[in-house]
């Protein structure tokens, strides 16, 4: 008779510990989507003034007057390479080198810059 109490015993907590996995990886997955949908680009048109305007306050010192680099990157042709949804990304999050501007930029005004440098092809 002990043998089937350990044994049920042993199931009940098998199962008490798949069950905790299972929340945990559904929290997790939840986690996850929420910090995806935070990063995704509003909609919006493309205000090219704005955009020179905002490279110019913030962009320009170290990707220079014409886009062609410095202390970062070349970005004449930055539309090539990345899109308009990749470049909002770089610019709220930043990595390497690069600054992130979410504290310091609204989204809707990185979403402009990302259009505007996604059309330098």
């Amino acid at each position: 008779m002990k043998k089937w109490g350990f044994f049920a015993l042993f199931c009940f907590a098998f199962a008490l510990g798949l069950g905790i996995l299972w929340e945990r990886a559904s929290t997790h997955q939840s986690d996850v989507q929420q910090s995806v949908n935070a990063n995704k680009m509003p909609e919006g048109t493309l205000d090219a003034g704005a955009a020179q305007t905002t490279f110019k306050q913030n962009c320009m010192s170290c990707h220079g007057a014409e886009l062609g680099g410095g202390a970062g990157p070349n970005l004449q042709k930055v539309g090539t390479k990345l899109t308009d949804e990749q470049i909002y990304k770089k610019v709220l999050s930043g990595g390497g080198m690069m600054p992130a501007f979410k504290d310091r930029l609204k989204e809707d005004e990185v979403a402009n810059l990302a259009r505007w440098l996604e059309t330098h092809k």
